[in-house]
C-alpha cells in the first residue's frame, strides 16, 4: 500500500479486495483470521465533487428529454444511487411508481419514487432486454463501461472535466436538503448509513436558508428576492 501512496483510492481498492479474498478464505477454513482488516485506509481527501447546476444546465441543454444519454443522466441524479447500482437496475425493479433498488455497496434495499423528469426520460427504455440501459447488443453495462461511454458523453456536452456520475449523487442530496427535506429523508434516498455521513447537505442548506433570513431583517423582502434567485 506504500508503494501505491500517490494514488490511495487505488491503494483502498487494493486493501479492499484483499479483504474480501482473506475473508473468503476464512470461510474455506484455510486461516483464522483476516490480518487486512486492521490494516487503515489512506485518507482519499475530499472526494467526487457534486455538479454545480451550470453544469447539470449545460449537459441538460446537450442531451434532451427522450435520448439515452438524458435517460443516464436522470437515473444518476433522480435516483441518487452510485453508478454500479444504475447499472444494474431492470424494468422489473419499477413497480408502483417507484424503482426497487439493492445497493451493492451496503446490500440496503430502497423504494425511491420516480420524479417527473425521470419518468418522461424512462418512456424510451427499449420493450426487449431487461436492463433499463443497454448496449447495442441488449445487454446491461457493466459499471466500468457504463462510467466510460457517460464520461464521453459528458465531454460531448462541454461539462467540465473531472465532475462524474458520482457527482450526480451528491447534487442529488443538495438538492434534497435545499428543497427541505430532513437528514433522514435524504438517508431514505440515498441508503447512507449514518447521519453524519448526509449533515453536510444539510448543514450547507441550513447555512443558506439561515443566511437569507438574516439578511431580509435588515434590508426587506426585495433583497431575500434577488438574493434567492442569484443563488440558485
Amino acid at each position: 500500500m506504500a508503494e501505491m501512496a500517490a494514488t490511495p483510492a487505488q491503494a483502498n481498492r487494493w486493501l479492499q479486495l484483499l479483504r474480501q479474498l482473506l475473508d473468503f478464505a476464512i470461510e474455506e477454513e484455510l486461516i483464522e483470521s483476516n490480518p487486512a482488516r486492521f490494516v487503515k485506509k489512506f485518507r482519499e481527501g475530499p472526494g467526487h465533487e457534486a455538479w454545480p447546476e451550470e453544469e447539470i444546465a449545460r449537459f441538460e441543454k446537450r442531451w434532451p428529454t427522450g435520448t439515452k444519454e438524458r435517460l443516464a443522466f436522470d437515473l444518476f441524479l433522480y435516483t441518487g444511487q452510485r453508478i454500479g447500482d444504475v447499472a444494474a437496475m431492470m424494468r422489473t425493479h419499477i413497480r408502483d411508481g417507484a424503482i426497487r433498488v439493492v445497493q451493492e455497496k451496503t446490500g440496503a434495499e430502497l423504494w425511491v419514487p420516480i420524479h417527473p423528469q425521470l419518468k418522461a426520460s424512462l418512456a424510451i427504455v427499449p420493450t426487449s432486454g431487461f436492463a433499463l440501459l443497454q448496449i447495442q447488443n441488449g445487454q446491461p453495462y457493466t459499471k466500468g463501461g457504463l462510467d466510460n461511454w457517460f464520461r464521453r458523453k459528458r465531454e460531448a456536452a462541454n461539462v467540465a472535466s473531472g465532475l462524474s456520475p458520482h457527482g450526480l449523487r451528491k447534487a442529488a442530496g443538495r438538492r434534497l436538503a435545499e428543497a427541505g427535506a430532513t437528514a433522514h429523508e435524504i438517508m431514505s434516498i440515498l441508503g447512507h448509513r449514518s447521519l453524519r455521513e448526509v449533515q453536510r447537505y444539510t448543514a450547507d442548506a441550513d447555512q443558506k436558508r439561515n443566511a437569507i433570513a438574516a439578511m431580509k431583517k435588515v434590508a426587506g423582502t426585495d433583497f431575500e428576492q434577488k438574493l434567492s434567485s442569484s443563488i440558485k
